[in-house]
């Protein structure tokens, strides 16, 4: 049998993605039992209704949580600002942790929950859920077997609706709150297709800059529409676009350049994975990668983590990648404040 664990999980009223974590986490088998802590109460009945018998103890305390439960893992879904000193206070009492992102609003705060995960030997993975995604994950195997040879550019752009924001109720989330999210439309979705650039190219950003705004109008302190300019340490560059323009829906893809053929990822509508090598064939062609249908989502990714933490497996995300990730946006957000390019550690 399956080595099994207890998850922890501490959220609040509007927590995100409470329904792929409690729905997950009632199919995963690693995880054999389930605690709550949310002080608003409001996700208990959502919790009770997914997770059935599995959850086990409900509490509004996080710190009444985790001495009554320990758990050996706990996944922290709180809105940024809220977030280091609970994953702090987890990961000193022994918890390995599961964070929404971005878990901060600044980097060094986040860079210092990775030291100290570090420091108590605990993983520390944020929940970049498309990771785990068939497409993406073929699509790093290529860039790894040398099918694009040298990596000269790359280019994304996640695009998704302005409708939320045109209503007064979400607009009062801290969603929309900068001082309580971080920032806007880069940190809560285009941060997934950012990772996922970095994740499949294999690459680092060395340098970045760009511009960032309220294009839309709506009054929220956030950015609404933000755009990126990346000098990687390998010599190349990239692009990124991301913004609230839609009436529903997304437009996403992340392209990829190299001197041995490219790659492009879709959305997953259509042809989600296609890619074009002269490297070791007389006849290239464009060729394209089919995957079941449905299988994206939440359940895998922390499916992985929960083994992770259960020593099953390697983690799906390393602390310091997500710090990466973390430095490079709030380093645009610096670039886009001060008009001045912006280097990456």
């Amino acid at each position: 049998m399956p080595k099994s664990i207890k998850v922890g999980v501490i959220t609040q009223a509007d927590g995100g993605h409470q329904p792929d974590y409690f729905g997950a986490l009632a199919k995963i088998e690693e995880a054999e039992s389930v605690a709550l802590s949310d002080p608003s109460g409001n996700s208990e009945a959502l919790a009770r209704k997914l997770l059935g018998d599995k959850l086990k103890l409900v509490v509004k305390d996080p710190a009444e949580m985790l001495k009554k439960f320990e758990p050996q893992m706990t996944v922290v879904s709180l809105e940024s600002a809220a977030a280091p000193p609970v994953i702090a206070a987890a990961l000193e009492a022994g918890c390995h942790i599961f964070a929404e992102k971005p878990s901060c609003t600044r980097a060094e705060d986040f860079a210092k929950l990775v030291r100290k995960a570090e420091m108590k030997h605990r993983l520390l993975m944020m929940a970049f859920a498309n990771r785990s995604h068939s497409p993406v994950r073929e699509a790093k195997k290529l860039v790894q077997a040398g099918k694009l040879g040298k990596i000269y550019a790359l280019e994304t752009h996640l695009v998704t609706d302005q409708t939320r924001l045109k209503n007064p109720d979400y607009r009062k989330t801290w969603f929309c709150s900068k001082d309580r999210a971080g920032g806007g439309i880069l940190t809560w979705v285009g941060i997934h297709w950012l990772d996922l650039l970095l994740y499949m190219s294999g690459l680092k950003i060395k340098q970045v800059t760009g511009f960032a705004g309220n294009v839309g109008g709506q009054p929220i302190d956030i950015e609404d529409s933000a755009t990126l300019c990346f000098h990687f340490q390998n010599g190349g560059f990239g692009t990124m676009t991301n913004g609230y323009y839609l009436d529903k829906g997304y437009h996403s893809h992340v392209k990829i350049w190299g001197d041995q053929g490219w790659l492009q990822l879709s959305s997953v509508e259509e042809t989600p994975l296609e890619w074009y090598s002269i490297k070791d064939t007389k006849e290239p062609k464009v060729e394209k990668f089919e995957y079941p249908k449905g299988e994206r989502g939440y359940l895998r990714f922390l499916q992985s983590a929960v083994r992770a933490s259960a020593g099953l497996e390697e983690p799906p995300i390393t602390a310091e990648e997500a710090l990466h990730v973390l430095r490079s946006i709030f380093a645009f957000y610096e670039a886009a404040k001060t008009g001045k390019t912006q280097s990456i550690e």
